[in-house]
């Protein structure tokens, strides 16, 4: 009995320390621990959060700068080579009217300067002042100049008013030439394919059928302008025409596709032969 009575109180005992004891979600101290650490928490992840973006906001400003600078690198190097171009152009165009002035003035002497400075077995014949030579003349000083647009329409006049003038293949291709400093490469390659078709054995057509093959790679046409440029070589083997177009050829080959071949194009009218 007295086992019993003892058991009871125990069993008692046990149930009003139970009701007693409290959950950890009631316990205030403990709660006041857990929010204090997550308060902690979310202050070092805004920290780490706060570095990462300081850092990325670094290395987007310094990859702003250099494209910056690479971008102004490209712009002087396009500059240079438009100054270029119409350096070359005007070089070229102004030796272009020399030549017809001699020849004009000076019979088959002149002409045959100019042969032989360009390998051609021909001479534009003497031209009477005032007619077809000023047309000429004007068209070549309007391309001299800069003043593209102008050349083009004196030129295509030229070849309208003079379409069997000893000068109509020149006319020809200064009207590509002029096309191809306004980047109108589509033009530009209809014109120096005028010369090839119209005039294969001018002593333009080599420097024609290169400026083709250049015009057709700024169109992005590469298997033509490949084809093209191999005709060069194929044609007129030997020739300033031929060993640009080689140089290009090997530009192709290293897998190269890109806007240099503006400046390459400007190269080509430094080798061109430029003479009446």
């Amino acid at each position: 009995m007295r086992t019993l009575i003892a058991c009871a109180g125990l069993g008692i005992a046990v149930l009003g320390i139970a009701g007693c004891a409290t959950t950890p979600e009631e316990d205030p101290v403990l709660q006041d621990k857990l929010t204090s650490l997550d308060s902690r928490t979310t202050r070092i992840e805004r920290v780490i959060s706060n570095q990462s973006l300081l850092s990325m906001a670094q290395n987007i400003e310094e990859l702003q700068d250099q494209v910056r600078i690479l971008q102004g690198r490209i712009d002087e190097l396009e500059n240079m080579n438009d100054a270029l171009r119409k350096q070359q152009l005007a070089f070229y165009a102004d030796l272009d009217r020399r030549i017809s002035q001699l020849s004009a003035g000076g019979g088959g002497g002149a002409g045959g300067a100019g042969a032989g400075a360009t390998g051609s077995t021909t001479a534009p014949s003497a031209i009477a002042p005032g007619t077809e030579q000023s047309a000429y003349m004007q068209a070549l000083d309007q391309l001299k100049n800069g003043k593209y647009p102008d050349a083009i329409g004196s030129l295509q006049q030229f070849l309208a008013t003079y379409p069997k003038s000893d000068l109509a293949d020149n006319a020809q291709y200064w009207l590509g030439e002029a096309y191809y400093a306004s980047r109108d490469f589509g033009n530009a390659a209809t014109a120096f394919k005028g010369v090839v078709d119209e005039w294969p054995n001018s002593r333009k057509a080599p420097d024609a059928l290169l400026k083709l093959g250049y015009s057709q790679f700024e169109l992005k046409q590469y298997p033509e302008a490949r084809a093209t440029l191999s005709d060069v070589t194929r044609r007129f083997p030997g020739s300033n025409a031929a060993k640009l177009a080689s140089d290009r050829l090997r530009f192709f080959s290293s897998g190269g596709a890109s806007s240099s071949g503006s400046g390459s194009g400007a190269g080509a009218t430094g080798g061109d032969s430029g003479t009446g």
